[in-house]
């Protein structure tokens, strides 16, 4: 039972620094590319269909 003094606050810190992390990365809009997105469907270039 010692051992969850040790684990339960390094669980909570891991899961802070991943939250924190994500939510940096949704205000710097790293998640925001409209016109990214319509292109890519319109394109050639990009093909979803494996390799043979």
């Amino acid at each position: 039972m010692n051992i969850l003094t040790y684990l339960i606050p390094i669980s909570l810190i891991l899961g802070g620094i991943g939250l924190v992390a994500f939510v940096y990365t949704v205000r710097s809009n790293q998640y925001d590319d409209p016109e990214g997105d319509a292109r890519r469907i319109l394109s050639d270039d990009y093909d979803d269909r494996p390799k043979p």
